[in-house]
């Protein structure tokens, strides 16, 4: 009687996003109960767990650490619960070595490190135990250990610390490697760049510029920040230029559109996404969806949650697809102005917001001009020029400004 194998694989994925295996969370012959997390896949956008098909025991394990994986590819094979062993299971020193000793150490609750940390540590001699990890769960990172060297400022030659230092005459303060240190890119990085390069490749990027008053913007933040913050959430700048868009996207659903080489699809709804930054670690874009249908709290609530879950790495694949338009608030580090902002491709444009500063304007009030100091930014708006023309970025972008500088002092914007 044949045994019973169940093939593990990889999730499908409908926008094509390549993975990586960050862990195996069970080594080669545990046990798995059915829905349990059997390995963790890091994307561009995102970590996700793989759970197990089915209950029984892990008895090979096709792809290491650090190994990229397709939708539908075979990652693991799991026996059935209740199923006899075959005899060439038994032993198989092929799926044993599947999983190398850092990945087994998961089953003693030990984090694994990836081949370019064990590299790092070998170079400089260190042992892992010696680091604090920042990564998932205290895992040690490649930032980790380049930390690590720097603060201790020890020579690449350095012997191990259970060897004992030979005697030899004084010796100069250890010189900075020439070639300085290298860092080895997350898969996230990988990803990033890999679909920057092809934006600025397939589309003509071409960018407008407008400058917004936002003083009645921030009069009605004033107004209802504290409000919001009673309800748990906090009501930022970038929660009204959401909404700006959300309204100028039905407006020209042409901008709310991706391009293909035979036509452009139009979409019903208005998928927002948002560019968060993770540090050095890269740039993710959660996706606030229906954004048209959203109150002003609504899109507030969103957004902070997706923030939080974006910096804490516990976005769901859910939460970062079908984004129909993109914004780039560069303006919260301190940019007055980015261009172009690269494309996230199929879309065919993206909103760029800098910073807000106090400048000297001159105003019409009462069909006379004056002198005023106002709170202003400067907006962008980069398209793809194969599927936008100037006239309709300008319209969109006009539209955008007006809802911003016209903006009620109620609760909520006044909606078409």
């Amino acid at each position: 009687m044949m045994s019973r194998i169940e093939d593990v694989l990889a999730p499908p994925n409908a926008e094509g996003t390549r993975a990586t295996i960050l862990r195996w969370c069970k080594a080669v012959g545990d046990p798995v109960i059915k829905d349990e997390p059997l390995v963790e896949l890091e994307t561009d956008k995102v970590t996700v767990e793989v759970p197990a098909p089915v209950s029984g025991t892990l008895i090979e394990v096709l792809k290491e650490v650090d190994a990229e994986v397709s939708p539908d590819e075979v990652l693991a094979r799991l026996r059935l619960a209740g199923e006899s062993a075959l005899p060439k299971e038994m032993g198989a020193p092929q799926a044993a070595l599947k999983i190398d000793a850092p990945q087994a150490a998961v089953a003693a609750g030990q984090e694994p490190l990836s081949p370019s940390v064990r590299r790092l540590l070998r170079e400089h001699s260190i042992a892992a135990g010696d680091i604090n990890g920042t990564g998932r769960n205290g895992r040690v990172t490649a930032q980790d250990v380049t930390r690590h060297v720097s603060q201790s400022q020890v020579p690449r030659a350095s012997l191990p610390k259970t060897a004992p230092e030979p005697a030899r005459a004084p010796a100069p303060a250890p010189a900075r490697d020439a070639a300085g240190t290298l860092v080895p890119h997350t898969a996230i990085r990988r990803r990033v760049a890999e679909h920057m390069v092809r934006s600025l490749a397939d589309a003509p990027h071409v960018t407008t510029l407008f400058e917004a008053d936002l003083t009645r913007v921030l009069k009605h933040r004033s107004l209802h920040a504290q409000s919001y913050e009673s309800q748990g959430t906090r009501l930022t700048l970038t929660v009204y230029f959401i909404s700006a868009c959300a309204r100028a996207l039905r407006a020209h659903p042409e901008v709310n559109a991706t391009f293909t080489q035979d036509a452009m699809q139009l979409h019903a709804d208005v998928n927002i996404g948002v560019g968060t930054a993770l540090g050095t670690k890269g740039l993710i874009v959660p996706v606030i969806h229906r954004a048209q249908d959203l109150s002003l709290l609504d899109i507030a609530r969103r957004l902070n949650t997706l923030v939080e879950s974006a910096r804490a790495g516990r976005l769901a694949p859910q939460d970062v697809r079908g984004g129909t338009f993109t914004i780039s608030n560069h303006g919260v580090g301190g940019s007055l102005l980015a261009a172009p902002i690269v494309i996230n491709q199929p879309q065919v444009a993206i909103l760029g917001v800098g910073k807000v500063q106090r400048r000297v304007c001159v105003i019409e009030a009462g069909g006379s001009e004056s002198i005023a100091v106002r709170p202003m930014c400067y907006l962008t708006l980069t398209i793809d020029h194969r599927a936008l023309d100037a006239f309709q970025a300008n319209a969109f972008l006009k539209l955008v400004v007006e809802t911003l500088e016209q903006w009620p002092d109620t609760a909520e914007p006044l909606h078409d």
